[in-house]
């Protein structure tokens, strides 16, 4: 089966398992995969497995749906094939090389805090993109049920939050980490200050605020 790593600028934000007959992709929160964008249409592609071969299809979109760079209506997809949404890009692969990690959901006033979901809809790490040469780093939750637990960034990509409501994710670069938004009405902040682009540096001390928990970036 294949899977499909969404990414925005080159910052991975989720990563997709295919495994139901039909998966739907959309900026509608009803959809499997939500991109939370103007540019995605509430409704805007299909993808349909049939045994083992993956279609996906355009449902009429109003900026159309593209495969490495070329407009398709419907199209089989191969591996490493790029779907073109907007401004995002979604990896389509076979193999199951990639270094993931399941989003971290936060959960005030449940005893377990941080912890995996119970489905694997969301990960959230390429192996692809560099960044081993950056400095460890941690997130030290602040507040609700797991206030002073410290989160290793060990992986490429970390996601955090809730999904359905708020998520955002972490992408370790070779220059350092960067946090981003990835669904959501509602977007993070950072320091007291709404995440306003797509993604911002992050510097050791930075303090987030995510589906209403606090926490706090420490690098080094």
């Amino acid at each position: 089966m294949g899977k499909l790593v969404v990414s925005l600028d080159g910052v991975v934000i989720k990563e997709v398992q295919i495994t139901k007959d039909k998966t739907t992709l959309g900026r509608r929160p009803y959809n499997d995969i939500v991109i939370d964008n103007l540019a995605v249409s509430g409704e805007h592609a299909v993808l349909q497995m049939v045994g083992n071969d993956v279609f996906i299809e355009d449902l009429n979109s109003t900026n159309g749906t593209y495969i490495n760079g070329k407009a398709i209506k419907k199209q089989l997809l191969a591996d490493n094939d790029t779907v073109e949404i907007g401004k995002y890009k979604i990896k389509f692969l076979l193999n199951d090389g990639g270094d993931y990690e399941k989003t971290m959901i936060l959960k005030p006033g449940a005893g377990a805090g941080m912890a995996p979901p119970a489905s694997a809809g969301v990960g959230s790490s390429f192996g692809g993109l560099g960044g081993a040469s950056v400095g460890p780093a941690s997130i030290k939750v602040l507040t609700g049920a797991a206030a002073g637990r410290e989160v290793a960034l060990t992986k490429v990509v970390t996601t955090l939050g809730k999904p359905g409501v708020q998520v955002a994710s972490i992408t370790k670069r070779p220059t350092g980490y960067v946090f981003a938004h990835v669904e959501g009405g509602q977007r993070p902040s950072v320091n007291g200050i709404p995440l306003t682009g797509e993604s911002i540096a992050l510097r050791s001390g930075d303090l987030i605020e995510l589906a209403g928990t606090q926490m706090q970036f420490v690098q080094g």
